[in-house]
């Protein structure tokens, strides 16, 4: 059973909201695959995008997108392929991988960061 952690779940709904401002289309939340999930995966200008939110409410361990690790764009970029090719070949090709920072203090967001193409994939 998955621990939900109440912030993480706010920083995917505000990301979500931010996203669908800058007229994305969201297809699908939190999809999970054996060796990993995708938060988000949207449609924009015709590109998959497939997007890693994090969010904090300090830097203390660091900034949300430190929180990103080789290993995990690596499951990210698996589970993009197995999304797109396996279960949606239907889908555009163009594809890419987004990352998004979400700084929050309670339920306030005090900003909002989004990196697209973070791994050259």
């Amino acid at each position: 059973m998955k621990i939900v952690n109440p912030t993480a779940v706010f920083g995917e709904e505000e990301a979500c909201k931010f996203l669908l401002k800058k007229g994305y289309n969201i297809l699908e939340r939190n999809f999970r695959k054996g060796y990993g999930e995708i938060d988000i995966i949207a449609l924009y200008n015709h590109t998959l995008v497939f997007i890693e939110v994090k969010t904090r409410s300090s830097n203390k361990y660091g900034t949300p997108f430190e929180a990103i690790s080789p290993q995990k764009l690596r499951l990210l970029v698996k589970g993009a392929n197995f999304y797109k090719y396996i279960l949606h070949p239907d889908l555009p090709e163009e594809m890419r991988i987004d990352a998004i920072g979400v700084m929050v203090w309670g339920n306030e967001v005090l900003s909002i960061e989004h990196l697209e193409n973070v791994s050259g994939f």
